[in-house]
């Protein structure tokens, strides 16, 4: 039986909800952390808290066996999203959660771009129109010239690049190795990649700033987690709009917690990106249904 048949969209739904708050709660973490700590630290600290988790694994991980070029591709990816972790931790701190979210939401569009420049990808027309949609979102969000936009602004549109490439890293890994390989080796190389500018610049944290990011550690591997469990339940198409909930969530938090003025064009901006991408899922699902779909004249199974 296929798995659109095994599909359940309505588990599908319902995980990428719950990924959904889990994420937010990160997000809320980090703001709540402040500035005190660097933001390059912070991330460090997230993950070497996070490797505790991968501790089972540490056995199996020193007998592998990669050749040259997969080590590489794990180096690489592991530089791209350390550059990417630790400019959102830097993002977060110094602007509102619900832009930090809906920026967020421009990676899946710097991954389109991306696997056609550098996999081979065929870049159709829906695909381009798609990407003008989005960055017509961007521009929606950030309206230059009519809103004061600081650092955290610019170092948000670099983190969507970076987390595009270490997506694009990654989709290459899925095809060598295990995914759990790909989420361990991810956990390692970024915990590798901070420590030098993290310790360069140390600054102890507190027993309650520890506490925090312990949480962040937690909430962001349960999403993760979860996030795998929306997309083994569902296709793309499905769980992809659902993802504008974490916005939704984002400016009630910002709102509520943050004393965050609520700002319509973010929301706006946001949902014509979802919207966007959501088209772009959308369509690759109904071309490989295609694919697999025999003529009416042919037997089906």
């Amino acid at each position: 039986m296929s798995s659109e048949l095994n599909a359940r969209p309505g588990w599908g739904v319902f995980w990428m909800v719950v990924t959904g708050v889990l994420f937010v709660g990160v997000t809320a973490m980090v703001k709540l952390l402040g500035t005190r700590i660097p933001a390059t630290e912070a991330a460090f600290l997230r993950y070497v808290l996070g490797l505790i988790l991968l501790l089972p694994m540490l056995g199996t991980l020193s007998r592998l066996r990669l050749d040259r070029g997969t080590w590489g591709l794990f180096a690489a990816r592991g530089l791209a999203h350390s550059a990417g972790v630790g400019l959102w931790f830097f993002a977060m701190a110094r602007i509102p959660l619900a832009d930090v979210t809906a920026m967020n939401y421009l990676s899946p569009i710097y991954v389109t771009l991306g696997a056609a420049l550098f996999l081979g990808e065929r870049l159709a027309m829906r695909r381009v129109m798609a990407i003008v949609v989005a960055l017509i979102g961007a521009f929606i969000i950030l309206r230059p010239g009519f809103r004061e936009l600081g650092p955290g602004h610019f170092a948000m549109l670099f983190t969507a690049v970076a987390f595009g490439g270490s997506y694009l890293l990654a989709k290459m890994l899925s095809d060598r190795c295990a995914p759990g390989l790909v989420v361990a080796m991810l956990s390692i190389t970024v915990t590798i990649g901070l420590a030098p500018v993290a310790l360069s610049n140390w600054v102890p944290p507190t027993l309650w700033e520890l506490a925090i990011l312990t949480g962040v550690a937690a909430f962001a591997t349960g999403g993760h987690y979860t996030m795998t469990l929306a997309f083994r339940a569902a296709p793309l198409a499905v769980t992809q709009p659902v993802t504008f909930l974490q916005l939704v969530w984002a400016v009630l938090l910002g709102v509520t917690f943050f004393a965050e003025p609520f700002d319509p064009w973010v929301i706006l901006g946001g949902l014509v990106i979802v919207g966007s991408v959501s088209f772009i899922s959308w369509r690759e699902a109904v071309l490989k249904r295609r694919a697999v779909t025999p003529a009416a004249h042919q037997t089906k199974f």
